[in-house]
Parts: structure tokens; C-alpha cells; sequence
């Protein structure tokens, strides 16, 4: 079993800046990846972003590229979602999730999830 403990969400204005923390543990040398998801009211779980164990290999979806950063401490078994210039839209409950394969971008494939912590950016 992967435990996953999420921290840092909030209330943001427009245009500012948040960081996300995950903090895994628990039988985690298995995991290929970590992944940031998010969930709007009434909407989808999306994708955000995913890294990979080691932390080179980095993938955003396009609604997030230039303005999100992930990354990961190996030595604290961390990983961290850095946004900036939040807009409205980005608002939602962000999920972080543990796969044994690296890097997918599908619900599915992630098999161990954090709560949730709410993100909300105000106009």
C-alpha cells in the first residue's frame, strides 16, 4: 500500500502563485510515477501533470504549460505542483496519485490517490 498526504491548497487571487505538496509513503519502490490531477465542480477528474520517479521526465496537459511546475525530492519521497498565474478556471479540488508505471496521463492508470485539497482563485 502507497499513503498519500496532500497540503498547501487555499484561496488565491487571480495571477497568483500556489505550491502543492504530496508526501508519499509506504511501500513506494514500485511507483514509476507521480501525477497531479484536479476535479471542478460537476466536471471530470483531469489530468494536470505527471513526473517520473526519478524526477527527469516531465509531462503538463497544454492548459497548464508555462504557468504549472512539478517536481519531485527523492530524499523526502515528495512531490510538489508549483502554480503560477492561476486563473479562475483552475480552480478545483487537486488529487495527487501514485502509478507503478511511468508516465501516464489516464485515471486509470494511477493506482493510489491522495484526498484531495482545495484550490480556489478568485477573480
Amino acid at each position: 500500500q502507497v499513503q498519500l498526504v496532500e497540503s498547501g491548497g487555499g484561496l488565491v487571487q487571480a495571477g497568483g502563485s500556489l505550491r502543492l505538496s504530496c508526501a508519499a509513503s509506504g511501500r513506494t519502490f514500485s511507483a514509476g510515477a507521480m501525477g497531479w490531477f484536479r476535479q471542478a465542480p460537476g466536471k471530470e477528474r483531469e489530468f494536470v501533470a505527471t513526473v517520473s520517479w526519478a524526477g527527469t521526465y516531465k509531462y503538463y496537459t497544454d492548459s497548464v504549460k508555462g504557468r504549472f511546475s512539478i517536481s519531485r525530492d527523492n530524499a523526502k519521497n515528495t512531490v510538489y505542483l508549483q502554480m503560477n498565474s492561476l486563473k479562475p478556471e483552475d480552480a478545483a479540488v487537486y488529487y495527487c496519485a501514485v502509478s507503478s508505471i511511468c508516465c501516464p496521463i489516464t485515471r486509470g492508470n494511477y493506482n493510489y490517490w491522495g484526498q484531495g485539497t482545495q484550490v480556489t482563485v478568485s477573480s
